[in-house]
């Protein structure tokens, strides 16, 4: 399915304008990891694990909005991606409660620490994080992809913060919070985020 007929299944034709929006801000030619193919790999995820969530819904449309804004070179593309979130769904027939669960959610993808008894931002967080539990080729595609969008940050700086981002990851009790997303690729993302931990101190 076309990503903006996609859109128009979840939020309805009349907000078709929104879908292709979203679909040109994934196309930016800047965007090496953050593009269409990641967000159809987050969006297939989330219909995989929407029985865990509490409003699936909620959810997919957060999922389109997750990095909707995104400029490798500022730190609030989350935040970003939350107002620009409730600014387009605020001129749709959701209701109030829906726009500000979908900015929470959007907001909650800079930490991706979900509470024990969020559902729906476990089902986000995991979605979103699957990709450093794939196979070692497409992980490693991944890493690269990210290290070209940062293209403008010297070796020396961009290893450090990257080292920083992923002994945070290590030290998480968890990085899967969903059952089945746990079994599917907790063990596999260890794996790749010590390898990748590895190259960069070497």
């Amino acid at each position: 399915m076309d990503l903006v007929d996609r859109w128009t299944a979840l939020a309805g034709a009349q907000t078709r304008h929104i879908g292709a929006e979203l679909d040109a801000r994934y196309g930016e030619r800047h965007r090496r990891y953050h593009t269409r193919e990641h967000l159809i790999a987050v969006l297939d995820l989330v219909d995989e694990l929407a029985a865990h969530a509490t409003a699936p819904d909620a959810v997919r449309l957060a999922a389109w909005f997750h990095d909707a804004v995104y400029d490798p070179e500022r730190a609030d593309n989350e935040e970003r991606s939350a107002r620009l979130a409730a600014r387009m769904l605020n001129d749709t027939d959701l209701g109030p409660g829906t726009v500000a669960e979908v900015g929470r959610l959007v907001r909650l993808t800079e930490t991706h620490a979900p509470d024990p008894v969020d559902r729906n931002g476990q089902v986000l967080c995991d979605a979103d994080l699957a990709i450093l539990g794939s196979g070692p080729d497409r992980y490693a595609a991944y890493a690269a992809a990210v290290r070209e969008e940062y293209a403008f940050v010297p070796d020396e700086f961009f290893n450090a913060a990257r080292a920083e981002v992923l002994q945070g990851l290590l030290a998480l009790p968890a990085l899967f919070h969903t059952p089945a997303a746990r079994e599917r690729f907790e063990a596999a993302a260890r794996r790749n985020v010590e390898t990748e931990l590895t190259l960069l101190k070497a």
